[in-house]
Protein backbone atom coordinates (compact mmCIF):
# COMPACT_ATOMS: atom_id res chain seq x y z
CA UNK A 1 0.00 0.00 0.00
CA UNK A 2 1.47 3.48 -1.15
CA UNK A 3 0.55 5.99 1.87
CA UNK A 4 0.24 9.00 -0.26
CA UNK A 5 -1.95 7.03 -3.18
CA UNK A 6 -4.71 6.20 -0.17
CA UNK A 7 -4.50 9.20 1.99
CA UNK A 8 -4.42 11.80 -0.54
CA UNK A 9 -7.80 12.68 -1.68
CA UNK A 10 -6.97 15.37 -4.21
CA UNK A 11 -5.03 13.31 -6.42
CA UNK A 12 -5.15 14.20 -10.22
CA UNK A 13 -4.19 12.23 -13.42
CA UNK A 14 -1.48 13.40 -16.11
CA UNK A 15 -2.70 16.07 -18.08
CA UNK A 16 -6.12 17.30 -15.59
CA UNK A 17 -4.43 20.66 -15.48
CA UNK A 18 -3.19 20.90 -19.86
CA UNK A 19 -0.07 23.72 -19.53
CA UNK A 20 -2.24 27.02 -19.78
CA UNK A 21 -4.85 26.22 -17.53
CA UNK A 22 -2.23 25.03 -14.78
CA UNK A 23 -3.20 27.04 -11.61
CA UNK A 24 -0.58 29.59 -10.81
CA UNK A 25 -0.42 28.33 -7.56
CA UNK A 26 0.56 25.05 -8.64
CA UNK A 27 3.33 26.41 -10.58
CA UNK A 28 4.43 28.95 -7.48
CA UNK A 29 4.62 25.69 -5.10
CA UNK A 30 6.49 24.23 -8.29
CA UNK A 31 9.39 26.57 -8.64
CA UNK A 32 9.76 26.99 -4.48
CA UNK A 33 9.90 23.19 -4.19
CA UNK A 34 12.44 23.24 -7.25
CA UNK A 35 14.37 26.35 -6.13
CA UNK A 36 13.89 27.04 -9.75
CA UNK A 37 11.26 27.81 -12.55
CA UNK A 38 9.64 24.60 -13.74
CA UNK A 39 9.76 23.54 -17.21
CA UNK A 40 7.23 22.28 -19.51
CA UNK A 41 4.75 21.67 -16.81
CA UNK A 42 1.26 19.74 -18.88
CA UNK A 43 -0.20 18.99 -15.38
CA UNK A 44 -0.27 18.15 -11.64
CA UNK A 45 0.03 14.58 -11.59
CA UNK A 46 -0.28 14.04 -7.65
CA UNK A 47 -0.83 15.62 -4.40
CA UNK A 48 0.53 14.98 -1.66
CA UNK A 49 -1.98 14.42 1.52
CA UNK A 50 -0.86 17.89 2.48
CA UNK A 51 -2.27 19.27 -1.28
CA UNK A 52 0.64 20.80 -2.64
CA UNK A 53 1.65 18.73 -5.85
CA UNK A 54 4.47 16.11 -5.19
CA UNK A 55 4.80 15.17 -8.65
CA UNK A 56 4.28 16.89 -12.22
CA UNK A 57 3.60 15.86 -15.37
CA UNK A 58 5.82 17.18 -18.20
CA UNK A 59 5.38 17.09 -21.88
CA UNK A 60 7.83 14.80 -23.48
CA UNK A 61 9.94 17.92 -25.60
CA UNK A 62 10.49 20.83 -23.77
CA UNK A 63 10.04 24.52 -24.88
CA UNK A 64 13.76 24.43 -26.99
CA UNK A 65 13.71 21.41 -27.96
CA UNK A 66 15.03 19.25 -25.49
CA UNK A 67 13.16 15.72 -25.42
CA UNK A 68 12.50 14.97 -21.85
CA UNK A 69 11.56 11.28 -21.62
CA UNK A 70 11.16 11.51 -17.71
CA UNK A 71 7.05 12.35 -18.17
CA UNK A 72 6.17 12.40 -14.38
CA UNK A 73 8.92 14.20 -12.01
CA UNK A 74 9.20 14.35 -8.38
CA UNK A 75 9.06 17.87 -7.05
CA UNK A 76 8.29 17.77 -4.01
CA UNK A 77 12.13 18.05 -1.65
CA UNK A 78 10.96 15.76 0.78
CA UNK A 79 9.72 13.02 -1.17
CA UNK A 80 13.12 13.38 -3.20
CA UNK A 81 15.33 13.05 -0.30
CA UNK A 82 13.33 9.97 1.34
CA UNK A 83 13.97 8.60 -2.02
CA UNK A 84 17.27 9.51 -2.15
CA UNK A 85 18.33 7.51 0.94
CA UNK A 86 16.40 4.63 -0.20
CA UNK A 87 18.50 4.59 -3.38
CA UNK A 88 21.84 5.15 -0.84
CA UNK A 89 20.67 1.54 1.12
CA UNK A 90 20.85 -0.27 -1.84
CA UNK A 91 17.12 -0.56 -2.44
CA UNK A 92 17.69 0.00 -6.78
CA UNK A 93 20.35 -3.18 -6.45
CA UNK A 94 17.59 -5.21 -4.46
CA UNK A 95 14.82 -4.74 -6.79
CA UNK A 96 17.71 -4.52 -10.04
CA UNK A 97 18.63 -8.61 -8.62
CA UNK A 98 14.47 -9.53 -8.11
CA UNK A 99 14.12 -8.32 -11.36
CA UNK A 100 16.52 -10.96 -13.08
CA UNK A 101 14.88 -13.71 -10.24
CA UNK A 102 11.07 -12.72 -10.32
CA UNK A 103 9.47 -13.73 -13.61
CA UNK A 104 6.45 -12.70 -12.82
CA UNK A 105 8.28 -9.10 -10.81
CA UNK A 106 9.81 -8.43 -14.42
CA UNK A 107 6.67 -9.11 -16.38
CA UNK A 108 4.76 -6.61 -13.81
CA UNK A 109 7.74 -3.94 -14.95
CA UNK A 110 7.38 -4.57 -18.40
CA UNK A 111 3.84 -3.92 -17.98
CA UNK A 112 4.93 -0.69 -16.25
CA UNK A 113 6.80 0.43 -19.20
CA UNK A 114 4.00 0.03 -21.38
CA UNK A 115 1.66 1.99 -19.23
CA UNK A 116 4.27 4.77 -19.25
CA UNK A 117 4.61 4.92 -22.35
CA UNK A 118 0.97 5.13 -23.51
CA UNK A 119 0.84 7.87 -20.40
CA UNK A 120 3.87 9.94 -22.09
CA UNK A 121 1.82 9.69 -25.39
CA UNK A 122 -1.23 11.16 -23.50
CA UNK A 123 0.61 13.68 -22.45
CA UNK A 124 2.75 14.66 -24.86
CA UNK A 125 -0.34 15.13 -27.20
CA UNK A 126 -2.20 17.23 -24.58
CA UNK A 127 0.74 19.29 -24.48
CA UNK A 128 0.56 19.79 -28.35
CA UNK A 129 3.32 17.51 -28.88
CA UNK A 130 3.65 15.02 -31.28
CA UNK A 131 5.89 11.91 -31.27
CA UNK A 132 9.44 12.50 -30.15
CA UNK A 133 11.51 9.86 -31.74
CA UNK A 134 15.07 10.34 -29.81
CA UNK A 135 12.83 9.13 -26.89
CA UNK A 136 11.00 6.58 -28.75
CA UNK A 137 10.08 3.06 -26.84
CA UNK A 138 12.20 4.52 -23.67
CA UNK A 139 10.00 5.23 -20.68
CA UNK A 140 12.07 6.30 -17.37
CA UNK A 141 13.85 4.68 -14.63
CA UNK A 142 15.39 1.59 -16.46
CA UNK A 143 12.30 0.64 -17.36
CA UNK A 144 11.90 -2.15 -18.33
CA UNK A 145 15.07 -4.13 -17.77
CA UNK A 146 17.15 -2.24 -15.31
CA UNK A 147 16.35 0.23 -11.99
CA UNK A 148 18.23 3.32 -12.37
CA UNK A 149 16.17 5.94 -10.46
CA UNK A 150 13.43 5.33 -7.50
CA UNK A 151 12.71 9.04 -7.67
CA UNK A 152 11.36 8.44 -11.80
CA UNK A 153 9.58 5.26 -10.57
CA UNK A 154 8.05 6.54 -7.44
CA UNK A 155 6.79 9.67 -9.15
CA UNK A 156 5.31 7.30 -12.08
CA UNK A 157 3.72 5.28 -9.22
CA UNK A 158 2.02 7.95 -7.58
CA UNK A 159 0.56 9.04 -10.86
CA UNK A 160 -0.52 5.91 -12.41
CA UNK A 161 -2.06 4.84 -9.38
CA UNK A 162 -1.04 1.44 -7.33
CA UNK A 163 -0.56 -1.71 -9.24
CA UNK A 164 0.82 -0.08 -12.32
CA UNK A 165 4.46 0.21 -11.54
CA UNK A 166 5.73 -2.44 -9.13
CA UNK A 167 9.38 -0.83 -8.18
CA UNK A 168 7.67 2.45 -7.77
CA UNK A 169 4.75 1.13 -5.34
CA UNK A 170 7.60 -0.88 -3.19
CA UNK A 171 9.81 2.23 -2.81
CA UNK A 172 7.01 4.29 -2.04
CA UNK A 173 5.66 1.94 1.02
CA UNK A 174 9.19 1.73 1.99
CA UNK A 175 9.00 5.33 2.59
CA UNK A 176 8.38 7.37 5.87
CA UNK A 177 5.40 9.54 5.77
CA UNK A 178 7.03 12.64 4.35
CA UNK A 179 4.08 14.96 4.26
CA UNK A 180 3.68 14.70 8.31
CA UNK A 181 5.09 17.55 9.11
CA UNK A 182 2.84 19.73 6.62
CA UNK A 183 3.59 21.72 3.35
CA UNK A 184 6.85 21.84 2.58
CA UNK A 185 6.30 25.37 0.77
CA UNK A 186 4.50 26.79 3.80
CA UNK A 187 0.83 27.16 3.49
CA UNK A 188 -0.54 25.11 0.52
CA UNK A 189 -3.77 26.38 -1.31
CA UNK A 190 -6.72 24.73 -0.28
CA UNK A 191 -7.64 21.96 -2.65
CA UNK A 192 -10.78 20.41 -0.86
CA UNK A 193 -13.00 22.32 -2.48
CA UNK A 194 -13.76 21.60 -7.01
CA UNK A 195 -15.13 24.19 -8.72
Amino acid sequence: MTPTQDESTAAQRPGSQPGPDLDPADVAAVAAQLGREPRGIVGVAHRCPCGAPDVVATAPRLSDGTPFPTTYYATCPRLTAALSSLESDGAMREFQDRLADDAGFAAAYEQGHEAFLLDRARVGERAGVGPVPEIDGISAGGMPRRVKCLHALAGHALAAGPGVNPVGDEALARLPQWWVKGSCVGEAPDYSEED
